[in-house]
């Protein structure tokens, strides 16, 4: 078993998942998983799954009413395209979600890193923030878990993201 499927068993589950009438990804695309664990009023916090292997957690903005830029994404299920950006290269967009465009997975630390976007990291840590001059949640070791994500998407160019909350 792996690090976070040892130390969060109970954020794992059962990951079946019925695809909806009209779904336009195939039942061979890989599957990864947005587990929303803390929907708090600065900051939304998640772990990541590939099909069922925990691996790296995820920092969104809260939710405010899927407001483009300051918003975390819905939940739901939405093909996820590679697409390579200005600011962070060779990376990935999540497609589909209403009255919204350029949500991207990505490198970062930070809630304000992320304009709407999902970012990854390895663990979860309260840091003081030079731009707010308070303490924040945030997302560490970030380039560590994008690179691992990277290599579990070598050779692909589009994925299928369920977000769900616990």
């Amino acid at each position: 078993q792996g690090g976070y499927q040892r130390r969060f068993p109970h954020l794992v589950g059962n990951q079946k998942h019925d695809d909806r009438e009209g779904e336009i990804m195939s039942d061979a695309m890989k599957v990864f998983t947005i587990k929303r664990i803390a929907l708090n009023p600065d900051v939304t916090l998640g772990v990541f799954i590939d099909e069922k292997t925990p691996f790296a957690l995820t920092l969104e903005r809260p939710w405010l009413d899927n407001r483009p830029k300051v918003s975390c994404v819905p939940k739901g299920e939405y093909l996820v395209q590679r697409t390579v950006r200005p600011i962070h290269g060779n990376t990935w967009e999540v497609l589909n979600v209403p009255n919204r465009s350029a949500i991207l997975i990505h490198k970062g630390n930070f809630v304000h890193d992320s304009e709407g976007c999902i970012i990854l990291g390895e663990s979860f840590e309260d840091t003081l923030s030079a731009k707010s001059d308070r303490i924040e949640t945030t997302v560490q070791s970030s380039g560590k878990a994008y690179s691992e994500f990277m290599i579990r998407l070598t050779g692909k160019d589009q994925f299928k993201l369920i977000i769900v909350e616990c």
